[in-house]
């Protein structure tokens, strides 16, 4: 891997992963609900959604198997807690493996053992066109274009 030849004089501090924890623990929340709703709409109780204010204040009663913690009032029935608790990990699962894709998009672009002044192949059809690529393929990639006698 690359490593850059600038020193970057910005130190390291907590707000960066403070605000990627907050945004990861708030999807973690949101994602409750969701498989709450879920299982609510499956069990064919609708789908509902709690007020801002219940959004923190109910995870207790959600999380302790009641599917209409936070809800209206208005709202009757509900899933059972074997459907809520497996509707909840389906959509914390998916959430996590989408967090997971996220972050390592994130590494890839931003991280530290990023990959430094190489273009990509948008960029480089860009400055260089096909044709003149096919033509300096031998000199770009020897490896795989040089001469048929050097080729394996």
């Amino acid at each position: 891997m690359q490593r850059s030849r600038r020193h970057d004089p910005y130190p390291f501090t907590w707000e960066i992963p403070a605000a990627i924890f907050a945004g990861v623990l708030l999807v973690l929340v949101l994602g409750i609900h969701i498989g709450r709703a879920a299982a609510n709409l499956l069990a064919g109780a609708g789908w509902g959604w709690p007020a801002r204010e219940e959004l923190f204040r109910s995870l207790p009663g959600m999380l302790g198997g009641d599917a209409t913690a936070g809800l209206p009032r208005a709202f009757h029935g509900g899933a059972g807690q074997g459907a809520l608790w497996t509707s909840i990990s389906v959509c914390e699962l998916l959430l996590l493996i989408l967090l997971g894709w996220a972050f390592k998009i994130g590494l890839d672009r931003w991280g530290p053992h990023r990959v430094q002044g190489m273009a990509t192949r948008a960029q480089a059809e860009q400055m260089l066109g096909r044709t003149r690529l096919r033509k300096a393929s031998a000199v770009v990639r020897p490896d795989l274009y040089g001469t048929r006698r050097n080729r394996p």
